[in-house]
């Protein structure tokens, strides 16, 4: 079962719900017939005040749209997730115009497209002013990830860089300071300084950083880990590293 062509599908309540709330309606907005429709009124009734006009839809029709992904009863269809070409984050740093320093995520090679999704949603909380990942190794930013994100993928800027090597020396000439992470680190994150212009940088579930990204860092820094598992998913490991930084930058 296929959408509109040229439009992608997004799915799952709060996807949906974030997308109306950003004054960014969907083209054309699908809900489940039967209980479900009536569980999601309030949603269809801010669907109509923005435009649109839902579709009731069996949910086998649905259930074939998305898969095995779990839709919640609800799918909207909206223009394809771009990322932000790499000349925009270069132009926004040379003039920066926060009062705060730039609080930067990286991510190196991270694929999948559940953990790239928890990391913008966590990207997105801690306010992290842009998610740095490179062309060619990254989750694309699909359904799926617009779904795990929760509207993150849509508020918050991803870029794509071509050379992520080259992205990062640029940073560091620029001012902000590299704090990868990795396991035989001699230094906690906890030590670390994250109150100024940082960039956490977070490598792949299992291979960790690649060997050029790692050597672009300023500092190395780990987790402590008490018990007998080696490492967390990539995105929990995000969420304490960027959340340390929203400590130090509030005390």
């Amino acid at each position: 079962m296929a959408g509109p062509p040229g439009l992608e599908a997004v799915f799952g309540v709060h996807a949906v719900e974030a997308l109306l709330a950003r004054g960014e309606p969907p083209r054309e907005l699908w809900v489940q017939e039967g209980a479900a429709e009536r569980r999601l009124a309030a949603l269809v009734e801010r669907a109509r005040a923005a435009g649109l006009q839902p579709v009731a839809q069996p949910r086998e029709t649905l259930d074939a749209l998305v898969g095995s992904a779990a839709h919640q009863g609800v799918v909207a269809f909206c223009t394809p997730l771009a990322g932000q070409d790499e000349a925009e984050l270069w132009f926004r740093l040379e003039a920066w115009p926060l009062p705060v320093s730039p609080l930067l995520l990286v991510l190196d090679g991270v694929t999948d497209v559940h953990n790239f999704g928890a990391c913008l949603r966590t990207a997105d909380a801690a306010g992290v002013h842009g998610v740095i990942v490179p062309k060619d190794k990254s989750a694309p930013l699909n359904a799926t990830v617009r779904k795990v994100a929760c509207g993150a993928a849509e508020s918050i800027p991803v870029y794509q860089v071509t050379n992520l090597a080259r992205s990062l020396a640029r940073l560091k000439s620029l001012g902000v300071w590299l704090i990868g992470t990795a396991g035989e680190a001699e230094t906690m994150l906890f030590d670390a300084d994250l109150s100024g212009p940082v960039a956490l940088v977070m490598g792949a579930e299992g291979k960790g950083l690649r060997r050029l990204t790692r050597e672009a860092c300023d500092h190395l820094v780990k987790l402590p880990m008490a018990g007998s598992v080696s490492s967390l998913n990539v995105s929990v490991a995000t969420g304490i590293g960027l959340f340390e930084a929203v400590r130090q930058r509030t005390h």
